[in-house]
């Protein structure tokens, strides 16, 4: 009887984050095609596109990066068209890359 409640938690714990992992994936999926059929990919090369698509993780860390290292040339730019040198610079930068 022990084996048999052990085996049915074991069921619901297996069971329940599996909707929420096809959901990502389906949606990966329906983004993947949708990209393939807008650059008009067949063959082999939309095999090569939907398996490097499939398999990439989410790409917001890799945007948030180069936003900030716009930000950063930006803020670096505009203290050079300023001229500012020293403690001035360090001031302005902060200020700037806080938004």
């Amino acid at each position: 009887m022990k084996q048999l409640v052990a085996y049915a938690c074991l069921g619901l714990l297996v069971a329940v984050p599996a909707p929420a992992f096809a959901g990502a994936q389906q949606d990966r999926m329906k983004n993947c095609n949708a990209e393939a059929k807008e650059k008009a990919l067949q063959g082999d090369e939309r095999k090569a596109f939907m398996k490097k698509c499939l398999s990439n993780k989410p790409e917001a860390p890799a945007d948030k990066k180069s936003a900030q290292q716009e930000r950063m040339k930006n803020c670096n730019a505009e203290a050079k068209e300023k001229a500012l040198k020293g403690d001035e610079r360090k001031k302005f930068m902060s200020s700037c890359l806080k938004g």
